[in-house]
């Protein structure tokens, strides 16, 4: 049995102030029986969130594949680890759009973050067009075979389909659309990793809010969630926790 998974990514959002909401947070999570969450805040908000966390996982939305050298800007996993990072975030929709990152680029960040021990959450969705000329099958499951690093990593791997044109639009893909992407992807993992891919979860991410959560945590396949927005508030994250200790 696959232990429903709830993490928050808060993205370009969040400051010191904003740690407060962790502590509601934290307390339903210890609550939420047979459910792991986590927050991904950004990096500066890390270390201070670690020391407020009471036990909630913190993680990272972005991770370099080197372990150090000339790569201004970036941080590596080793980093992460210092500071006491448990999870990260790798190939989400907006950093291949707007770093125009590339199914290998995101397979050796993986590589990179799982080495170190680092859960990771690897990304695959499509947009509205490729949906639209009905190739959103291929593409996802192209991602995952290109994405994702092959077995044997000291790290666990998740996969996240987020549909990019469910991402902050309030648009939401149906549960028959869920449906058929994460059985899709559950066929492509095994396919690629064999036996550990019937164990690997799969989370959804696109608009995911607690009105909806229900109902998409009773799709078959669906392991959890990778909220956005509405993770900002312990307000609309906690009933999305809960929702999940519920199936």
């Amino acid at each position: 049995m696959r232990r429903k998974l709830v993490v928050g990514n808060w993205k370009m959002n969040g400051n010191l102030h904003q740690l407060a909401e962790i502590a509601e947070i934290a307390a339903a999570a210890k609550a939420a029986a047979g459910v792991d969450v986590a927050l991904c805040p950004p990096f500066t908000l890390i270390a201070p969130a670690v020391a407020r966390s009471n036990g909630l996982a913190i993680g990272a939305q972005d991770v370099h594949p080197a372990e150090s050298g000339a790569h201004t800007g970036a941080v590596s996993a080793a980093m992460l680890k210092e500071v006491h990072a448990q999870l990260v975030i790798v190939g989400h929709s907006e950093r291949r759009a707007e770093a125009g990152e590339t199914d290998a680029d995101v397979r050796a960040k993986a590589e990179a973050a799982l080495a170190r021990g680092l859960q990771t959450i690897v990304c695959v969705g499509e947009s509205e067009a490729e949906r639209e000329a009905g190739r959103h099958v291929d593409v996802v499951t192209g991602q995952v075979k290109g994405s994702l690093p092959d077995d044997g990593h000291e790290g666990e791997m998740v996969v996240a389909y987020e549909p990019i044109w469910a991402i902050g639009t309030g648009k939401v893909a149906t549960p028959a659309d869920v449906a058929e992407m994460h059985a899709a992807i559950r066929g492509a993992l095994r396919e690629r990793l064999g036996e550990r891919g019937g164990r690997i979860r799969i989370l959804y991410g696109g608009s995911v809010k607690a009105d909806n959560a229900a109902e998409l945590f009773a799709v078959p396949d669906v392991d959890g969630a990778l909220v956005g927005g509405a993770s900002l508030t312990a307000a609309q994250f906690v009933p999305i926790v809960e929702a999940a200790a519920r199936h």
